[in-house]
């Protein structure tokens, strides 16, 4: 049939009437357009656009997208070295449970917006903080994706689908933290007050040394955080920013409190945990949780979380020390 030759790839007429374009490619492979075209013209136009994208460095290799999203993604774990171990088990519950069900068997440029917005709506319906951690997952994959030149576009096109919207949290007076902490075991009772009026982490006060807790100076040393895995493993890791890592001040109210829990339930160690489990290893976050529920119901503040204290702890960041 008739052909033809651009400056750049060539054109022919195939037997029902539309044109085909080709062009060989920087690594030599002869490639048809990914569809055939009404007019020469069409075909012509196209494979402009294609020459454009060479020149400028953009043209990606259009056999890339045909990769499995599980194959991607599974390489993409495994190029991440820089996440904690933590991080790591939920993004693999998210691929798990989410992600790969979904998308997993798909060509990764043949997954379409439309797609990602009906999975990310079905799912934020019931479960509206784990589809926005579900799709932030997708989206940073896919942000590589592009950027390794896999794949020429993101179809995580949804806005603010990675957004939480937490609730409201609720906000303790002084005098219902003074009865939260002495409704705590007193091996624990020091943990209400640090995340009260210290504004720690849960995670932060678990990874607390002896040497961490400088009383006479009045000031608390976070330098890791606690670690907990589904498995069993306890491990502690360093703050992700200098920010993180921070010298806190102790008020002059909680100071008495402090040195006592020390001296009854630290050993002298200067690397012993401030706080442990009853048989002295690490404090499991199920434990401080199951007497942290006792508590709340103790003093009338049932559904108040233990996280709520650092949201307590910076509302009275204004507030002067107590003497």
């Amino acid at each position: 049939m008739a052909a033809g030759r651009a400056r750049f790839g060539r054109v022919r007429k195939l037997p029902s009437g539309r044109w085909q374009a080709r062009y060989h490619g920087p690594d030599g492979v002869d490639r048809p357009a990914p569809a055939t075209f009404a007019t020469l013209t069409d075909a012509r136009v196209w494979l402009s656009t294609v020459e454009a994208d060479l020149v400028r460095g953009k043209w990606i290799d259009p056999a890339g997208g045909r990769v499995l999203l599980r194959t991607y993604a599974e390489r993409w774990m495994a190029d991440r070295p820089d996440l904690s171990n933590r991080t790591r088990e939920k993004y693999a519950g998210l691929l798990k449970l989410h992600i790969l069900p979904a998308f997993g068997q798909r060509e990764m440029g043949l997954i379409e917006p439309v797609a990602v917005r009906g999975w990310w709506a079905k799912l934020a319906q019931t479960h509206p903080s784990t589809a926005a951690n579900a799709y932030r997952l997708l989206n940073t994959i896919y942000r590589t994706a592009v950027a390794d030149g896999q794949v020429t576009r993101n179809p995580c096109q949804v806005r603010g689908g990675g957004a939480e919207h937490a609730a409201e949290r609720p906000v303790a007076t002084v005098a219902e933290v003074g009865a939260l902490a002495d409704a705590m075991p007193d091996r624990l009772r020091a943990s209400v007050l640090l995340a009260a009026w210290c504004g720690l982490r849960r995670g932060e006060i678990l990874a607390l040394r002896r040497r961490d807790l400088v009383v006479l100076q009045r000031t608390v040393d976070v330098r890791q955080a606690a670690e907990y895995l589904s498995d069993g493993t306890v491990g502690f890791k360093s703050p992700k920013t200098a920010a993180g890592r921070r010298k806190v001040a102790i008020p002059s109210n909680i100071v008495a409190d402090l040195a006592a829990h020390l001296a009854a339930h630290v050993a002298d160690d200067r690397d012993a945990l401030v706080f442990t489990g009853a048989k002295g290893g690490p404090l499991r976050p199920h434990v401080l949780a199951m007497h942290w529920r006792a508590a709340t119901e103790a003093v009338g503040l049932v559904g108040f979380h233990f996280h709520d204290l650092r949201h307590t702890s910076n509302t009275w960041a204004d507030i002067s020390d107590v003497a």
